[in-house]
């Protein structure tokens, strides 16, 4: 098991002691850390696939807005 060592606000530390107290802090503290890891992922997965369709929107093809106009009147009563 590895040791951290933080810097936080005064505040930042007793409301956390308050909000917690009783509470295994250790536990607490590496919950909220694999949430943060996982939320970079998350991060991370999303700017990947924006980009992806970024690059993508680059190749499709185009439409006059004639070609537009027809194709959403096309089957129309």
């Amino acid at each position: 098991m590895a040791t951290v060592n933080f810097s936080v606000p005064e505040e930042v530390k007793e409301a956390f002691n308050q909000a917690f107290e009783g509470e295994n802090k250790s536990a607490i503290i590496a919950r909220l850390m694999r949430e943060a890891v996982e939320e970079k992922e998350r991060q991370l997965r999303r700017k990947a696939i924006i980009e992806e369709i970024t690059r993508m929107r680059a190749y499709r093809p185009t439409a006059t807005d004639e070609e537009i106009r027809a194709a959403r009147e096309e089957g129309r009563p």
